[in-house]
């Protein structure tokens, strides 16, 4: 039987991936047919709509996803700063810009991985915020 904490990492997991896909501009068709509703992703994930979420601090934010289980806490990291990067692109918006940094160099610590696309984004995005 999946538990929520299963439930709520696989959710991660997918949309994590899914918007990995839109940031490298390769949506998979089914995607592109089932709008991605990021309200409803974050009240299954944080029980807040995305407007709420992202009106957080990052430090609040930080408080939240270290309240998970230490071993989960790198996927959250890479769903927000994914999450953050692909708002910050559509709207071009300072604190997306400075969250999704934040939570890059989150996951890069915490996931102990060399990740170049990552890196790449992390330096984009320290450009930006000049």
């Amino acid at each position: 039987m999946i538990t929520d904490k299963e439930f709520t990492l696989r959710l991660i997991r997918q949309l994590t991936q899914a918007l990995e896909k839109l940031i490298l501009d390769k949506p998979e068709e089914s995607l592109m047919q089932k709008e991605l509703d990021f309200d409803t992703l974050m009240r299954d994930i944080f029980k807040m709509n995305f407007t709420e979420v992202s009106s957080m601090t990052k430090e609040e934010m930080i408080t939240l996803v270290n309240e998970r289980q230490e071993r989960d806490r790198k996927d959250y990291y890479e769903m927000l700063g994914n999450l953050f990067y692909f708002k910050s692109r559509e709207a071009q918006n300072k604190d997306f810009q400075d969250k999704a940094k934040t939570f890059y160099e989150l996951y890069l610590q915490t996931s102990g991985i060399f990740a170049l696309p990552v890196i790449n984004r992390i330096n984009e995005l320290k450009k930006a915020l000049e």
